[in-house]
């Protein structure tokens, strides 16, 4: 794929997909074919394996490398496919250089969590997982713009990177980090379709989503609002799924992935449960209101809810 046509598709839907799990706990890739097809026929973008929405931290090593080679099987070349990348250096590495031989795209390379992260050792982390994938181009996810300005131009200047998804509510910030970075980059809103209208205003391009995994064609609507200029519209289309994001916001966030894994049930395409530390399964009321939006937008009937 050309870094053109990578670079055209981060400006559209990053849709974070879920991952399966069986009654036994272990991973049923099978379960996401329709996820991803639904995903690819409505018009996203772009596809993630290995996300947060794909509970990338509640899965082993050994269960990325098998979702992320499965992901590329289903995609099959239809829409380009980014790679979650993250946790110790090795397993980081060693994920780079499985997704690129599974036929990633490019990489997403998760802010490292480690509580004594220093700016230039996530340069020395981002350099190495660069070189374990053979040269794949990457996405830098931050999640916590606390580095600074001057270390997150540092990171951007690296070799290899083509975008940043910004997943932090502080629109100013990002404003300043596209001025004083190549111009080249794509800034991508990385707090789904919420906060997707204010990052616009200052300059990203695209955002991420985990409503694509239940609902892509709003998701495709919501993009092609924005990519218009039309901030009404876009306001409007947010406000109807805006019960889905509040109840996957609740719990401090726990039931984030809760609340796609139960749509999906509900649509009759179950992916499972989801795994400690988050909530599961919803509680009575969380899911009377996503059950509810699923109704109103005719998505299920009633019989079927």
């Amino acid at each position: 794929m050309t870094l053109d046509r990578l670079r055209k598709a981060l400006t559209g839907i990053s849709g974070i997909l879920a991952t399966p799990f069986d009654a036994n706990d272990e991973l049923d890739m099978p379960r996401l074919k329709p996820v991803v097809d639904r995903a690819v026929n409505a018009g996203v973008h772009i596809l993630v394996s290995n996300g947060n929405t794909g509970e990338f931290y509640a899965l082993t090593t050994d269960e990325a490398e098998r979702a992320v080679t499965a992901a590329a099987q289903q995609i099959a070349g239809r829409v380009p496919l980014l790679a979650g990348i993250g946790r110790s250096i090795k397993d980081a590495c060693r994920l780079a250089a499985t997704s690129a031989k599974a036929g990633a795209d490019a990489l997403m390379i998760h802010q490292p969590p480690d509580p004594f992260v220093a700016p230039r050792g996530i340069e020395d982390y981002v350099k190495r997982v660069h070189d374990a994938s053979g040269g794949l181009p990457m996405v830098l996810y931050l999640r916590n713009d606390a580095i600074g300005l001057k270390a997150i131009q540092s990171i951007c200047a690296l070799d290899g990177v083509v975008g940043v998804k910004w997943a932090t509510p502080n629109p100013m910030k990002l404003a300043e980090a596209i001025q004083n970075t190549d111009p080249s980059i794509v800034w991508v809103g990385g707090l789904a379709e919420t906060w997707a209208p204010p990052l616009y205003a200052v300059g990203a391009r695209g955002f991420t989503s985990g409503l694509i995994n239940v609902w892509p064609e709003h998701s495709v609507a919501i993009h092609a609002a924005l990519d218009k200029g039309d901030y009404v519209a876009a306001a409007a289309l947010i406000r109807r799924m805006s019960a889905f994001e509040e109840v996957r916001a609740e719990e401090m966030n726990g039931t984030n992935v809760t609340g796609v894994k139960a749509a999906l049930a509900m649509l009759g395409n179950d992916c499972g449960h989801a795994r400690p530390p988050a909530a599961w399964p919803l509680t009575a009321a969380q899911s009377a209101r996503i059950e509810k939006l699923l109704r109103d937008e005719k998505l299920i009937d009633s019989k079927a809810a």
